[in-house]
């Protein structure tokens, strides 16, 4: 080999370097995986299991033996509108909304002078005719004494038949003077009696026991029966007897054949969400609504409150049985797949800040799906699967639905 040859070898430096350049590739992959893996790790441990939940709700046994459930409204079944049968300017009032009044109570009075004047009159005429009765017998006693003693007197001859017959007449007049004077006193009592109906009419009373509702009229406003004219006011107040209080509700056509009269039901009210009202079917009312394809019925309160008022809107549930005590009372429940048995009693996985805790809970009676449950209150969230991925203080996150 000449020395041009060799001047001409050299070495081929860029194959070492992309052999370098291929092993520190590796070195920094095989460096990185555990990384990789430990940061995976992490993030699954941060996110938690992914799990679904159930809620913990609270009902009432009732809602396992209800037939239908229907709506409505309170209403009074006996209301009126009380006004007067006389036409007059309103002078009192005694009553305003929520008043309580008897049955025949004065509750508003119209101006009355003129009344008040007239039964006065009609009593003075009654003592006029009651002191002309008095007089009348006292002239027929006198008129009878002396017929009497003429009588004896023509017996004897000692008088004239004449003379006797004057007192007889005498006496006769005097019987039909005392009749008159008392149908004069008939006639003067009934004129007072219809001065007093008059005078009554101003007294505007309650026809029965009830509520006042509303009060439509003020002193000074003019109350006309028919409360035509203009600024005449016809009912003085509206009032209801709380007694007659029942809920009508609408049931639809195509469960009609599921009521009857005489069913027990549960009435709940809008304004008393927490309360249930034990309450029987009393009508169910004979004609349709075509507009709503469904049929009214009447649902009694068995039980009064005074906290339920007319027109509240309430809830009927027709129940297939009568409600025990023990029915009426609310209940928690809860999804019994979501029990669990830890340290050989049940539990649940209770949801707690992103991660689940053992909560130990007492099972009672089954509703239907759902399980009487203690331990846990209504709207607490619990895990339902999967159950066998989790521990105690275990993180998760939910399944969003």
């Amino acid at each position: 080999m000449s020395l041009d040859s060799i001047g001409k070898l050299k070495i081929d430096k860029t194959v070492f370097q992309q052999k370098n350049r291929s092993k520190k590739r590796w070195i920094i992959i095989v460096a990185a995986v555990p990384l990789l893996v430990s940061a995976t790790i992490w993030a699954l441990e941060r996110r938690g299991v992914l799990i679904e939940t159930t809620t913990v709700s609270l009902i009432y046994p009732t809602q396992s033996f209800t037939l239908l459930n229907a709506s409505g409204y309170v209403v009074a079944q006996r209301k009126a509108a009380v006004a007067s049968k006389m036409t007059g300017r309103l002078e009192w009032i005694g009553v305003m909304e929520g008043s309580r009044v008897s049955s025949g109570q004065i509750i508003a009075r119209l101006e009355n002078r003129d009344s008040d004047a007239v039964v006065s009159q009609g009593m003075a005429a009654v003592q006029n005719a009651k002191a002309n009765v008095d007089q009348a017998r006292a002239e027929q006693d006198d008129s009878k004494l002396s017929y009497e003693r003429l009588k004896e007197l023509i017996g004897q001859g000692i008088i004239s038949r004449a003379d006797f017959d004057t007192a007889e007449s005498r006496y006769m007049r005097g019987k039909a003077s005392v009749a008159a004077a008392e149908a004069a006193v008939r006639v003067a009592e009934s004129s007072l009696q219809g001065a007093r109906v008059s005078y009554d009419y101003s007294l505007i009373r309650a026809p029965f026991e009830a509520v006042v509702l509303t009060k439509n009229a003020d002193v000074g406003d003019i109350i006309t029966p028919l409360g035509a004219a203009a600024n005449a006011k016809a009912a003085v107040v509206t009032i209801a007897d709380l007694a007659s209080l029942q809920v009508e509700a609408d049931v639809s056509e195509s469960n009609l054949e599921k009521v009857k009269t005489g069913q027990p039901c549960e009435i709940t009210l809008d304004a008393l969400p927490n309360s249930r009202f034990r309450g029987v079917l009393q009508t169910i009312v004979p004609t349709a609504d075509r507009t709503k394809a469904s049929v009214m019925v009447k649902v009694r309160f068995l039980d009064s409150d005074q906290r339920i008022l007319p027109e509240m809107s309430a809830k009927v549930a027709i129940l297939s049985r009568q409600a025990t005590a023990q029915d009426q009372k609310a209940k928690i429940v809860l999804n019994p797949s979501a029990i669990i048995k830890a340290n050989g009693r049940d539990a649940v996985y209770l949801l707690d800040n992103g991660h689940v805790r053992i909560t130990p809970i007492t099972v009672g009676a089954r509703f239907g799906e759902l399980a009487e449950v203690s331990g846990v209150k209504p709207g607490d969230k619990v895990a339902l699967r999967p159950l066998e991925k989790l521990k105690d203080g275990k993180n998760i996150s939910v399944v969003e639905k």
